[in-house]
């Protein structure tokens, strides 16, 4: 007579259970064998998603420069020169200077983004390489931490002029803190300081060795 264990009574494993259980195995491997730093890795990923994204910057920069400039010759339909009105402005001319104004504002609010994409670019070809603390990083992220502080101050005044242009309940929730926003800049003027620990502490070993 044979005995039987647990084990023997035990009953078979469902196929989909295997395969869940094999496909959260699989992703576990692939997340323990994704590397973060190097070629290849997740910061060469996301250092080509910057590229496109300078590109298509670029190109939207040079887009609003040419119709701000544009704006300066065009003559814009009584309805909008009428929209106007609320900041004392009623003829073709200093209605063509206000979009002027207004485009322009734009086309420096996507070179802001620029420079701190441009930065962002060149803090990751540093984690490609492997060398996440170079020096050069700190102030790089102190330059993104300024200009997200700039951006979100400059938003303020172009909300309160976009309001006396065209009133809106959604312009004026615009005008509020964006508490996430300034939550941003400090978060990267802290991963400054922790490159710049990063970068003595580093400094130091190779001066020990």
């Amino acid at each position: 007579m044979n005995a039987t264990g647990p084990e023997d009574n035990a009953a078979p494993a469902r196929p989909s259970r295997v395969r869940l259980a094999r496909t959260f195995a699989a992703l576990d491997w692939g997340w323990a064998n994704m590397r973060a730093l190097g070629p290849g890795s997740v910061s060469s990923f996301l250092k080509i998603i910057l590229d496109v994204v300078q590109v298509a910057l670029t190109i939207g920069a040079i887009c609003t420069l040419l119709l701000s400039v544009i704006a300066l010759a065009l003559n814009f339909s009584p309805w909008l020169a009428n929209k106007f009105t609320i900041l004392g402005v009623s003829d073709q001319a200093m209605v063509r200077r206000v979009i002027f104004a207004y485009l322009l504002l734009i086309a420096l609010y996507i070179a802001a983004i620029m420079l701190i994409v441009s930065r962002l670019r060149r803090i990751f070809a540093t984690l490609t390489a492997g060398d996440p603390f170079d020096p050069e990083n700190v102030r790089r992220l102190r330059t993104v931490g300024l200009m997200l502080a700039a951006l979100e101050v400059g938003r303020y005044p172009v909300a309160v002029g976009a309001a006396m242009i065209a009133p809106s309940e959604m312009i004026r929730a615009r005008m509020g803190v964006n508490i996430t926003a300034w939550f941003a800049v400090l978060v990267v003027f802290v991963l400054a300081e922790v490159f710049r620990e990063g970068a003595r502490l580093r400094r130091e070993a190779e001066l020990t060795i």
